[in-house]
């Protein structure tokens, strides 16, 4: 995963007897070497069927093969004579779909072993399972802060799946390397993807590169320092030889001038003088010069003489015109609609607002009202009581003749019915009523009684 096959545009010579060793690559970035004694013509990425470690065939994928297969072996160091597992053939289809097969009873297996390791309240914790392609062994790896005693477990594994079980136990780095995810770069993790040597990554690192020792921000996944603190450690080991170590407060002839900070890739340090907030930047050479000078008892000239004039940076102001070549409406459509949707509220609230307040105080309306100066006008009072009681529908007159008659009597739903002496004040007084508004030019009829 992290080799390149330099020689592979090179024509070997024809006297050329190729290297008999095969590198092949299987799940979680475990690679192992195979002898190719039937000199089978071989491709990096084909998959191919190999002896297994106590038997049967395992299935893999070609990651090397040629003149640097023996390169990579003598960086493991790993001799010829170490090398005894052999190649069968390239992967048949039965071969594979053996192999999806295994590969599918990994998930469930996993699950099983951690309910038996918790049964039985075992501090560990099983991470990954590897089946080999014909089903005969499982290796189980599994992270622990110490030595574990699952030989129980391993009684108990060997009767629920029926297969040879083997045991290993990884560190925090290589669970994160076979489990794999997102990185905080938002790219997927280097130990997952290209890197397979883990080296060690201190807190020196973050401190050569002035990062803050926030173990928040420089851990990983796996709970350990991020690779990455190593990949841009020797640049600033190069950058860092020209920087001054162990830097003091400078004498001068202005006093003593305090370092605040150091670009070491410009080679630029800033010192001040106490009351002053300016920062005066000065070479690195010339700090060093300054150093020596105070060693041997003289004191450098004020440093505002020795200071550097640091270009300002360029601003180039440009106008962009961005043009809607989709065909889409205008981005702040939604705020105008919300905008209206929320004036329209408010409008409503306020009228609600109004009529309770005229609910609750009538006689303040009637006194703000002004009185009709038309004597046709309708009075306010008659206009609010017809709101609010709309007149009734009106029932068929009857004849003059019929009401002379019925005196006494009142029309109720087509029915006659008897009712005291007191209601005929009542209907006069209604009927007196009715003239009234016929000559002030009023619409309404006079009901029928």
């Amino acid at each position: 995963m992290e080799v390149h096959d330099w020689l592979s545009n090179l024509d070997m010579p024809s006297s050329y007897k190729p290297f008999q060793v095969t590198e092949v690559k299987f799940k979680g970035s475990r690679k192992e070497f195979f002898l190719n004694n039937d000199n089978i013509y071989l491709e990096i990425g084909e998959l191919v069927a190999v002896e297994g470690p106590t038997g049967g065939f395992d299935v893999g994928h070609v990651s090397l093969t040629g003149e640097l297969v023996r390169v990579q072996m003598k960086r493991r160091k790993t001799s010829l004579d170490q090398v005894t597992k052999k190649i069968y053939r390239k992967a048949t289809e039965a071969d594979v779909e053996k192999w999806n097969a295994a590969k599918e009873m990994e998930w469930e297996t996993m699950h099983k072993a951690r309910k038996l390791a918790l049964d039985l309240r075992l501090q560990m914790k099983i991470s990954d399972v590897d089946y080999q392609a014909d089903k005969t062994k499982a290796t189980f790896f599994y992270t622990a802060d110490g030595r574990v005693d699952f030989r129980e477990l391993i009684k108990k594994m060997a009767e629920n799946f029926r297969i040879r079980i083997e045991m290993r136990q990884i560190g925090m780095r290589q669970e994160a390397g076979r489990l794999g995810g997102i990185g905080s770069c938002g790219r997927e993790l280097c130990c997952s993807t290209w890197l397979t040597n883990f080296k060690t990554v201190s807190t020196a690192a973050a401190r050569y590169q002035n990062l803050s020792l926030n173990t928040l921000k420089l851990a990983g996944q796996c709970g350990k320092l991020k690779c990455c603190l190593n990949y841009e450690l020797d640049t600033y080991l190069d950058a860092l030889k020209d920087i001054p170590d162990r830097i003091e407060n400078l004498d001068t002839e202005a006093g003593y001038a305090r370092h605040q900070k150091t670009d070491i890739f410009k080679k630029i340090m800033w010192f001040s003088y106490q009351g002053d907030e300016n920062w005066i930047p000065v070479a690195a050479a010339r700090v060093k010069e300054i150093m020596v000078m105070n060693k041997a008892g003289k004191k450098a000239p004020n440093l505002k003489e020795e200071a550097i004039q640091i270009a300002a940076p360029v601003v180039i102001e440009k106008s962009f015109d961005y043009e809607n070549v989709v065909g889409q409406d205008s981005l702040t459509r939604l705020d105008e609609r919300s905008k209206n949707k929320n004036q329209n509220r408010n409008q409503k609230n306020n009228r609600n607002n109004t009529q309770t307040k005229r609910e609750r105080v009538p006689n303040a309306e009637k006194a703000v009202q002004p009185k009709p100066q038309n004597p046709n006008q309708q009075r306010p009072q008659q206009q609010s009581a017809r709101a609010q009681n709309p007149p009734k529908p009106q029932q068929p007159q009857m004849p003059k003749n019929v009401v002379a008659k019925v005196e006494g009597l009142k029309v109720e739903g087509g029915e006659l019915a008897a009712q005291p002496s007191k209601n005929k004040n009542r209907n006069n007084r209604r009927k007196n009523n009715n003239r009234r508004n016929n000559t002030n030019g009023s619409d309404n009829k006079p009901a029928a009684e």
